[in-house]
């Protein structure tokens, strides 16, 4: 019998966001950063909005710094930092165990670099059973190829490749959820467009 289908029907209680190495050092060498930081400020905000845990994590900060100052990552459940690629690693998995009663479906990843920490960390989620909703809008790499081609991947191992805004309004589900207005207001000014539309 075939596997259902995964049509990314996220669940608010069900779902944490992750947001990975967004350094200061990166700042220089990553496409579009800047527009990236402002697709992760509205991110971080709605975890604080909406009781939405928070997974956060830095790549070697000792030489690399920590994430931007322009994020308010201290409602963190988990800041960790890393040498491996991926985001899903022993500290993090035991934080998991602890959240949405213990029944985590859905991720929100956003960070750097797409073919690279991203990559890897929708791999071990999709691994695990977890439903990867990766943020386009929030992800870069260094070079457009790469994060134009790791974001085709995505689609085809079976993760949902969306947007900021989409999964915001996706989250809430209706104009009459109590904190709709505030999450609107994150959105009232459309995201930058950070090169995607004219590379894909």
């Amino acid at each position: 019998m075939a596997q259902p289908k995964r049509l990314g029907d996220i669940k608010l209680n069900r779902t944490v966001f992750f947001l990975c190495d967004m350094q200061e050092r990166f700042r220089p060498v990553i496409k579009y950063f800047n527009e990236v930081v402002e697709v992760a400020k509205r991110l971080t905000a709605a975890t604080r909005i909406l009781d939405i845990p928070l997974v956060v994590t830095e790549q070697y900060p000792k030489g690399l710094g920590s994430t931007v100052s322009e994020l308010d990552v201290s409602n963190a459940v988990c800041k960790v930092p890393k040498t491996k690629f991926s985001m899903v690693l022993p500290e993090v998995e035991g934080t998991l165990k602890t959240l949405c009663d213990g029944k985590v479906e859905h991720v929100v990843l956003f960070g750097i670099e797409t073919h690279v920490c991203i990559q890897q960390t929708v791999i071990d989620l999709l691994a695990r059973g977890v439903e990867v909703h990766v943020v386009a809008d929030g992800c870069s790499s260094r070079s457009q190829m790469d994060r134009k081609f790791a974001l085709e991947r995505f689609g085809h191992m079976g993760a949902m490749v969306t947007t900021s805004e989409a999964v915001l309004l996706q989250l809430v589900g209706d104009k009459d959820h109590p904190k709709f207005k505030e999450v609107q207001g994150l959105i009232k000014v459309s995201a930058p467009e950070s090169g995607l539309v004219s590379s894909l």
